[in-house]
């Protein structure tokens, strides 16, 4: 871990006024800019619904940007490095491309709040667009996941690869819309039937 990492572990675990250490804070924002919206919500406002004065935020993060910045490294690190992981699989394309949809519902339901302002961001500010140059970038990763799996022959090459995704990535991130985590599926049960429906429809008909 270099010095960097060590400084910002450390910084999780400092401890402000009583209730709200630099994780608590930011579940707290990150909740209040999805019911809000980001450019609406003022580090005035947060510090309302922690009950802190606004030098305790500044405490932990510098602005309301770095909160941003945060918070949606926190989605695109999960879903990154699920892909990551998919991809390494030594398994067929197909399989490799279950298991991406597999860890990106697992991601989405482990993360919701921090994904659910991912998929809000519209590219107002420097953080938004870096944010929404890694989702391109994840999408591309994808597609290319998608073009081996037709060029294998598991999926069916009658749908262009990148139309392909995001009808598939459509169906995940429509998810934030009606997942409660209090609801009758758990990560695993959800994932299952992304897939199985997600790929019912790709998969090349035998016989």
């Amino acid at each position: 871990m270099n010095a960097s990492s060590a400084s910002e572990g450390a910084a999780e675990h400092r401890r402000g006024r009583p209730g709200y250490d630099r994780r608590g804070i930011l579940e707290v924002a990150v909740a209040v800019f999805n019911e809000q919206g980001y450019d609406a919500t003022s580090v005035a406002t947060l510090a309302e619904r922690l009950g802190l004065g606004k030098s305790a935020i500044y405490h932990h993060f510098s602005s309301k940007e770095e909160l941003l910045r945060r918070a949606l490294d926190e989605a695109l690190d999960g879903l990154e490095g699920a892909l990551r992981d998919a991809i390494a699989a030594d398994v067929t394309a197909g399989e490799r491309l279950q298991l991406a949809l597999t860890g990106a519902v697992t991601v989405l339901v482990e993360r919701l709040p921090y994904v659910t302002l991912l998929l809000r961001v519209r590219g107002n500010s420097e953080v938004e667009r870096a944010a929404l140059d890694r989702r391109r970038a994840f999408d591309q990763e994808l597609t290319r996941l998608v073009r081996e799996a037709q060029g294998e022959g598991t999926i069916r090459s009658d749908v262009e690869a990148g139309v392909a995704t995001r009808l598939l990535f459509g169906m995940v991130n429509s998810i934030v819309e009606w997942y409660r985590p209090s609801g009758p599926e758990d990560a695993a049960k959800l994932s299952a039937d992304v897939v199985a429906i997600a790929m019912g429809g790709l998969r090349v008909a035998h016989g």
